[in-house]
């Protein structure tokens, strides 16, 4: 199985490729147009800003290549808030594979830190990203901005509100979580995304 990784100015990459390395995949980092079309996966990771990202997306044309990819497609955290309509980060148009917008956090109560960061629970809904799961799990956040549930939600959270954990619409799966990150339970979310 090809797996791609797409090569972008984004963070955390190499706990993505780690992570399949656990699971033995050798993934490929790239941003050729044919080796992402070729590939049998495509993951879509990120950590950075929304609208530097999308900016760099857009002068590499890599905004087209992902919105035309038609194998399973992950996105990861920022990847996942990329996959969406608009973000508040930057005011950033984004690729609009989701037609949701992604809001800031506001904090409620005193106790109520943005970002939220560190391990939180999900309720996975029917989704092939989630086969086998039966209960609540734990994985791990670190983000500022989230996505509203949706028709599109494939798993949720609550932290200051509910919110998209997971997205899933035709060939595309996304997270606001790190499956990397998150243990026992992220790798059989990635080993869920790599059999479907």
């Amino acid at each position: 199985m090809k797996v791609a990784i797409v090569k972008y100015n984004a963070g955390n990459i190499h706990s993505v490729i780690n992570g399949l390395k656990r699971l033995g995949v050798e993934a490929v980092l790239t941003d050729n147009a044919e080796e992402l079309a070729g590939a049998d996966k495509v993951i879509f990771p990120g950590v950075g800003e929304a609208s530097t990202t999308m900016k760099y997306l857009r002068e590499n044309n890599l905004d087209r290549i992902i919105t035309g990819l038609r194998q399973p497609v992950l996105g990861i955290c920022l990847g996942q808030q990329l996959m969406c309509r608009h973000s508040e980060e930057g005011n950033a148009d984004c690729l609009g594979i989701f037609d949701v917008p992604v809001l800031k956090f506001q904090p409620e109560k005193h106790e109520d830190k943005v970002p939220h960061m560190g391990w939180n629970t999900i309720d996975p809904m029917d989704d092939a990203l989630f086969k086998g799961f039966d209960r609540q799990e734990f994985v791990y956040f670190v983000h500022s901005f989230y996505v509203p549930v949706c028709q599109w939600t494939a798993a949720k959270t609550d932290y200051i509100l509910p919110f998209s954990a997971s997205l899933h619409k035709d060939n595309f799966y996304a997270t606001q979580f790190h499956p990397e990150k998150s243990g026992a339970t992220g790798e059989r979310i990635l080993q869920n995304f790599l059999d479907i």
